[in-house]
């Protein structure tokens, strides 16, 4: 990997001014862009590492608060290590900010976050690339649906709620994405039951959508996040894998 830098920006928005994390490799020149969307833990040091990582392999991410509409990140006082006690308390405070983000205002956010890396010379010219982690997977499939003309590629790992009965389920966009997508789910994640998953795949699969969604055994909900319980290594190690693999194909 290489050396990278990275720094906090500000991306207005239709809405205010959303700050975001931005890094880069270190050799000044312009690369692919890859807009990661946070977990509702929100926008902190491991978000920042994992978005390091992936600028590590030539890539420049952007890292955007999606919940700026109610502060600065870090919004939320959480512990170094979030471990299942503390969860509870947690998310007493997170779920009404994540209820308050309809798909109307993220992917409102989401046409002035693509529009910011597109004017950014950090940036290489051409579509982008996005992935995202818990909420963040449907953030992520709703943008590819909602611009597709600018998202070449797309990923997801252990979102949840990608495919309800709901009127607002992210997978109803599933026949306007035009790029490929992968998903990693967690194979014991209450968010993401099997139901779920079985309409996810008949969505893109009926839609045409290059894609593959593959169930991680063993994974629980945030496989990723090394600052929580969650967190498998084997599980991580896939992850990345399977996103590199992705963003080499497509780019």
């Amino acid at each position: 990997m290489t050396a990278v830098q990275g720094t906090t920006v500000d991306v207005p928005t239709e809405d205010g001014t959303a700050d975001a994390y931005l890094t880069r490799p270190a050799d000044g020149a312009a690369h692919p862009a890859v807009l990661l969307y946070m977990d509702a833990l929100g926008l902190r040091p491991q978000l920042r590492s994992l978005a390091d990582r992936l600028a590590g392999e030539g890539y420049t991410v952007l890292v955007p608060n999606v919940f700026y509409r109610h502060g600065r990140a870090p919004l939320f006082d959480l512990p170094e290590f979030i471990d299942p006690g503390v969860r509870p308390e947690i998310f007493e405070r997170i779920g009404p900010v994540m209820r308050s983000l309809t798909n109307e205002r993220a992917m409102r956010d989401a046409g002035a976050y693509l529009r910011w890396l597109a004017e950014s010379p950090a940036v290489a010219g051409g579509p982008v690339a996005l992935t995202g982690y818990c909420m963040g997977a449907g953030l992520s499939l709703l943008t590819a649906g909602t611009y597709p003309e600018r998202v070449a590629a797309a990923a997801g790992f252990h979102g949840g709620r990608l495919a309800t009965d709901t009127p607002d389920s992210p997978h109803l966009v599933a026949g306007s994405v035009t790029a490929e997508l992968y998903f990693g789910h967690a194979d014991q994640d209450h968010s993401l039951p099997p139901e779920q998953i079985e309409r996810l795949e008949e969505a893109l699969t009926a839609a045409g959508v290059r894609h593959r969604c593959e169930v991680y055994t063993g994974a629980s909900h945030g496989f990723t996040q090394a600052d929580t319980a969650a967190y498998r290594k084997e599980a991580d190690e896939r992850h990345w894998a399977a996103l590199l693999d992705l963003l080499k194909r497509t780019f």
